[in-house]
């Protein structure tokens, strides 16, 4: 005769383990009230006031770009224009050679960018792929001046550039910043994470250096070169010190530098009007730039960072 198992009257026998110390809470339910207080208060709101801080000012320099004078200088503070006054720009562009600043920051943003971009691929392709003595201590030199500010070579660069004759020359305004530690670092970051199986393919195949580079390297980087190429086109279309210190022609101002002829133009409160016209007309074109770029710099910047 068979004997039936004693079933086991408590319940938390039959059940299954126990939560331990080791398992993890359970997250909130979307909808519920600790979630959205900490989404609001860890999301939205700082997104909020950064999204303030950036878009105020420009939206102020907008709104003033479009009033008269009295509704600038004034003691009752007017945030929207009595009427859309398109004045300022016609006088903004008319004062001053606007045409030929324009001309200037495009050449010097298209040239300086250029050769910015291909010595920045270059050099980190070289700390990268290429074997040659003391790789580690040239980075560590890029290093060291991608750390120090920029206004520290100023006086050195404008003694050398004077020099040589670049004063008040569109080449002279080139030739300083060519140089780009931001783009190397960066590129070279990425070229790391670059699978070695592809370059070995290539280098069984008879490519060189040169077709490894511009076949191989060059156009699985496309994000990343493009990150570095849009940070290099809005720093050289809105650099102003160097050009303001190396030139002093009209000629050979670019718009940044130019935007001060119109402050100097007019003497009084009405200039301000003007300014922030010239001030919306140098912005735009960067602007539009980079919001047809922009998505560039998230997959640029994140690119190579997840792996498996």
């Amino acid at each position: 005769m068979s004997t039936l198992s004693p079933v086991n009257p408590d319940p938390a026998a039959n059940a299954g383990p126990a939560a331990g110390p080791d398992t993890p809470p359970q997250r909130p339910r979307p909808l519920s009230r600790a979630n959205l207080v900490q989404t609001i208060a860890g999301g939205y709101v700082p997104l909020l006031l950064a999204t303030l801080v950036v878009v105020l000012p420009l939206l102020w320099m907008v709104l003033s770009s479009l009033k008269q004078p009295g509704e600038i200088v004034t003691t009752d503070l007017k945030i929207l224009p009595e009427s859309v006054n398109l004045d300022n720009y016609r006088v903004a562009m008319t004062t001053v050679p606007f045409a030929q600043f324009f001309v200037n920051s495009l050449i010097v943003t298209t040239v300086g960018s250029t050769v910015k971009v291909i010595l920045a691929i270059l050099t980190a392709y070289a700390l990268v792929f290429v074997r040659f003595p003391f790789k580690n201590a040239i980075f560590i030199i890029i290093l060291v001046a991608l750390m120090v500010p920029p206004q520290v070579s100023i006086l050195p660069n404008y003694i050398l550039i004077a020099g040589l004759g670049g004063k008040n020359t569109l080449w002279g305004i080139i030739l300083p910043g060519l140089g780009t530690a931001f783009g190397t670092f960066l590129l070279r970051q990425h070229f790391l994470t670059l699978p070695g199986s592809i370059l070995e393919a290539a280098e069984i195949d008879g490519a060189g250096h040169w077709r490894r580079l511009w076949q191989v390297v060059v156009p699985v980087s496309g994000p990343s070169i493009a990150t570095v190429a849009l940070v290099t086109v809005v720093s050289e279309w809105n650099d102003y010190i160097w050009p303001l210190i190396i030139t002093d022609r009209p000629e050979t101002m670019t718009l940044p530098v130019g935007l001060t002829l119109l402050q100097n133009s007019e003497g009084n409160g009405s200039g301000w009007g003007i300014l922030m016209a010239g001030a919306v007309l140098v912005i735009v074109p960067i602007l539009l730039v980079f919001a047809a770029l922009q998505r560039y710099i998230v997959a640029g910047l994140t690119q190579g960072s997840v792996t498996g």
